[in-house]
């Protein structure tokens, strides 16, 4: 099995990828200033990547309500799925943006920003989540 995990944003869109071995990778984010180029790109390296399943951050408010923004990744999740004919999947991503950029060095992280690299690491995360509750670690054994 091969996942692609996805980030949506208005500008960006980070991207990863995940197998069965159970780990995420950052892949580079989709950076282009045109929105449809943005989407066939993203098909594109779905394609490429020869995905069986998609995972997409999904923005809930921190009361557990559902916002404009996760309504809009419904929408986005819908629509992909109906594109590419996979299964995708939406994965609670509270405080992934803000832990992924947490890693980056204050002075550094408005370059960084503009990169993409914040973007992907945050769709990492929400892939190794997705990951971690399909691929449970096993427990560990000792004498």
């Amino acid at each position: 099995m091969r996942y692609i995990g996805i980030d949506l944003g208005t500008r960006r869109i980070g991207l990863a990828f995940g197998d069965e071995l159970g780990v995420a990778t950052p892949l580079p984010a989709l950076t282009q200033a045109d929105p449809s180029e943005r989407r066939q790109t993203l098909l594109k390296v779905i394609q490429e990547r020869r995905a069986d399943e998609i995972v997409i951050g999904h923005p809930l408010n921190m009361d557990d309500t559902e916002g404009p923004k996760a309504k809009e990744a419904e929408a986005f999740a819908a629509q992909l799925s109906k594109e590419v004919g996979k299964p995708v999947h939406l994965v609670d991503e509270r405080l992934t943006s803000y832990e992924a950029e947490s890693s980056i060095a204050k002075s550094k992280r408005r370059d960084v920003r503009a990169s993409g690299i914040i973007d992907s690491r945050a769709a990492t995360l929400i892939l190794q989540d997705y990951l971690n509750q399909i691929f449970p670690a096993p427990e560990a054994e000792f004498p």
